[in-house]
């Protein structure tokens, strides 16, 4: 049994799931909450599963970082939205010779740690799982749940596969989570978009399920435009994404549970969207570059407007109050 610690920065759909099934598989895990703190510390977590529902009775509840222990590997399962706090969050928590694992969604999300954290170990998880946070510690597991683990170094050189990737590839095997490695996290990155950035952004704009998407003749033939165009980006950066991994992405998408993306939940629920870690980085790096991607670009700036729309509409509501 692995005597390492995790701790979990965000216990929501995809945090409290993988940190409720290590905890199930007997590591030492310690979860941070906002909102569900309460029902948590004295419930537990509820997973409900494709693979096996189970409660955790008793589980490390924390609404304070300050309160919670260092761990071996910190875990950021936050939206990038609320990535401002993190300075506050892992500096007290993360041992010298610790991990933070990044699984987060989009582009450059390891550099803002790096600044943070300086020479700790960072790895980046790339997690392709169907799962909804449906009540208080209640999390729904739809579909998949593999995650991609890759090493990041300055500048998102190749890292090769490390020691401490296969020990933390270990832990989470051991908890019956499906795990690739990769030596190139930057082309893991840009694969992951490849799904992330048509599927997020259409579902806002268009008002659509995944399965929507993929019904329709026209909305299809977008989601395969867009992405080719996420394959231009990476090319831009020297990683090549290739037309079988894009038909994968197209075949796994018609076979997936109908689902409503994280995006779209974000904007239902009236919470800030990950607009600028997944469709403003990835333009900003191609760009640089001297490639232009103009439908991402045309969706960024739709997803824009309606972001800051729904932020002054509810400034202009909260003012009536």
């Amino acid at each position: 049994m692995s005597e390492r610690s995790y701790a979990i920065l965000g216990t929501g759909a995809l945090g409290g799931f993988y940190g409720a099934k290590l905890q199930k598989a007997g590591l030492d895990v310690h979860f941070l909450l906002k909102s569900d703190y309460e029902y948590v510390s004295k419930s537990g977590l509820v997973i409900e599963s494709k693979d096996g529902d189970f409660t955790l009775r008793q589980v490390n509840a924390y609404n304070d970082v300050e309160k919670m222990p260092q761990c071996d590997v910190v875990a950021i399962a936050l939206k990038t939205t609320q990535n401002h706090l993190l300075p506050q969050m892992l500096l007290p928590l993360v041992k010298d010779d610790g991990v933070v694992l990044v699984l987060q969604n989009g582009l450059g999300v390891e550099e803002e740690v790096a600044k943070i954290v300086g020479n700790v170990r960072i790895i980046g998880g790339l997690c392709f799982l169907c799962s909804n946070k449906v009540g208080a510690g209640h999390i729904r597991h739809l579909d998949y749940g593999q995650i991609t683990l890759g090493g990041y170094a300055n500048g998102y050189d190749p890292t090769g596969i490390t020691q401490k990737m296969r020990q933390i590839a270990d832990d989470l095997k051991s908890a019956g989570i499906s795990i690739e490695l990769t030596e190139d996290l930057l082309l893991g990155r840009w694969k992951k978009l490849v799904w992330n950035i048509p599927y997020n952004g259409l579902s806002v704009i268009l008002n659509a399920r995944t399965d929507e998407l993929m019904s329709y003749v026209h909305t299809r033939q977008l989601v395969e435009q867009l992405m080719y165009e996420v394959a231009a980006g990476s090319k831009s950066c020297g990683r090549i994404i290739g037309d079988r991994f894009i038909q994968t992405m197209l075949d796994y998408t018609v076979k997936m549970k109908p689902y409503r993306t994280s995006m779209k939940i974000d904007y239902d629920e009236r919470r800030p969207m990950e607009v600028e870690a997944i469709f403003g980085n990835p333009l900003r790096k191609a760009h640089s570059r001297g490639v232009d991607l103009p439908q991402i670009s045309c969706i960024y700036q739709q997803l824009k407007f309606l972001d800051e729309m729904r932020r002054v509409g509810d400034r202009e509501n909260a003012e009536k109050l």
